[in-house]
C-alpha cells in the first residue's frame, strides 16, 4: 500500500531541514588558528635556531609560554589560576650570581676546547662524549632546585606541607635505601618504593659547612587512619653537625612503611632544614621505640611554624609507596615451580 502523499511530504521535509541545518551550522564554525610549531620547516633541520646553552632555551621557552595563544590547555580548563607572586617563599635565598665571572668562565672553557684538537673534532663530528656525573652537577648547580620545586608542586606537597607556602631546594639531599648488601634504592621526586626497600633507616648524605646546623624529617602524607589532614611522622633527626646525621639527635625513631591495603599511593617526603642555632626539641620528641600511631600523629606546617624563627626549609626528596599484594596465580606459579625442583631433585 502506498503511503499518503502528506507523510511523504513530510517526512522528506524534515529531512531537507536537518540537512540545512547542519550546514549551516558548520558555515559558521570559526576555523582554527595557527597550530604550534607550524611555522617551523622541519625538512630542513639543519637551518634551525641554535639555542647553544640550556639557560637560552629555557627562558625562550618560558617566554613562549606565557604568550597569548588562542587554545586553552588542560591546566587553563580544570585548574585554579594561581599567580606566583601570591605564594610565600619561606626557602633559602638565592645565591648571588656574578655574570661577569660567568662569562669569563665560559670564555675560558672554549679556548681551552679550542686548543684541544681532538675535542674539537669529536665535537665537528658529534662523537664527542660528555661525562653524566658532570652533568648531573651543572644540573644541580643550576636548574636543577627549580625543577624540583615543580616537580613537588605538581604532587602537592607544598600545598598539604605548608598550606601553599613554597620554597625552592637549594641543598641537594641524596637519600638511598640499602637492598641487600651491595644494592641501593634511591629515593628521587616521585619514584616508587616498595615497603620492603623501605624496611630500614636509609642513607642521607647532602653537602654542608663546618659548624652548620641541621633538621631531617621524614612524614607521610598520605598515611594517616583517622584525620585526613594530618600526617604520620616516620623519622625526626635533629641538631644535626654539618653532613654527620648519624650524630644528630634522633628524636624520633625510624619507622618503616605502612601504606593500608586498598589506600593506594602514599606521598613520604624528607624535608631538610637548616637551623640558625641549636633548637630545643623536647617538645617534639616521641619515645623509643614509639609503636603507638596516636604518638606519631603530625603537622609539617605546625612544625615549622614553632620553629621558624630558627630553622629554614632548604632540601626536599620524596618518593611514593603502596602495599604490595602478590596475585594468586603468581603464588600458585611459585609454589608450582618449587614444588617441580623437589620432585626432580
Amino acid at each position: 500500500m502506498a503511503a499518503p502523499w502528506w507523510r511523504a511530504a513530510l517526512y522528506g521535509s524534515r529531512r531537507w531541514r536537518s540537512f540545512s541545518t547542519s550546514a549551516a551550522l558548520r558555515r559558521r564554525t570559526a576555523p582554527l588558528g595557527p597550530m604550534p610549531n607550524e611555522d617551523i620547516d622541519v625538512s630542513n633541520l639543519e637551518r634551525l635556531e641554535k639555542y647553544r646553552s640550556f639557560d637560552r632555551y629555557r627562558r625562550r621557552a618560558e617566554q613562549e609560554a606565557r604568550n597569548p595563544h588562542w587554545w586553552r590547555t588542560y591546566r587553563e580548563y580544570f585548574c585554579e589560576e594561581s599567580d606566583p607572586k601570591d605564594k610565600i617563599d619561606i626557602g633559602l635565598p638565592p645565591p648571588k650570581v656574578n655574570r661577569t665571572q660567568q662569562l669569563l668562565e665560559r670564555k675560558r672553557v672554549l679556548r681551552e676546547l679550542r686548543a684541544n684538537p681532538e675535542e674539537e673534532r669529536a665535537a665537528r663530528l658529534r662523537t664527542a662524549r660528555i661525562p653524566l656525573e658532570a652533568v648531573r652537577a651543572e644540573w644541580e648547580r643550576t636548574c636543577g632546585p627549580y625543577h624540583k620545586q615543580r616537580l613537588a608542586e605538581y604532587y602537592g606537597l607544598y600545598r598539604d606541607l605548608f598550606h601553599g607556602a613554597t620554597f625552592v631546594p637549594r641543598v641537594p639531599l641524596h637519600v638511598a635505601y640499602a637492598v641487600g648488601e651491595d644494592d641501593l634504592m634511591p629515593v628521587y621526586h616521585g619514584n616508587e618504593i616498595t615497603p620492603t626497600e623501605a624496611a630500614q633507616a636509609p642513607e642521607v648524605t647532602y653537602e654542608a659547612d663546618e659548624g652548620s646546623i641541621w633538621t631531617l624529617l621524614l612524614t607521610n602524607l598520605d598515611g594517616h587512619l583517622l584525620e585526613p589532614d594530618a600526617e604520620y611522622i616516620h623519622w625526626l633527626v635533629t641538631n644535626i653537625p654539618g653532613d654527620r646525621v648519624a650524630e644528630g639527635q634522633e628524636t624520633c625513631p625510624y619507622l618503616p612503611p605502612f601504606p593500608a591495603r586498598g589506600s593506594g599511593f602514599h606521598r613520604f617526603a624528607f624535608l631538610l632544614f637548616k637551623q640558625d642555632k641549636p633548637i630545643d626539641f623536647s617538645g617534639d620528641t616521641r619515645p623509643s621505640p614509639c609503636y603507638q600511631l596516636a604518638q606519631r600523629t603530625f603537622h609539617t606546617f605546625d612544625f615549622y611554624k614553632k620553629h621558624q624563627e630558627a630553622m629554614t626549609p632548604a632540601g626536599l626528596a620524596f618518593f611514593q609507596c603502596r602495599l604490595m599484594i602478590p596475585s594468586p596465580t603468581s603464588s600458585t606459579a611459585s609454589a608450582g615451580q618449587s614444588g617441580l625442583g623437589a620432585g626432580g631433585a
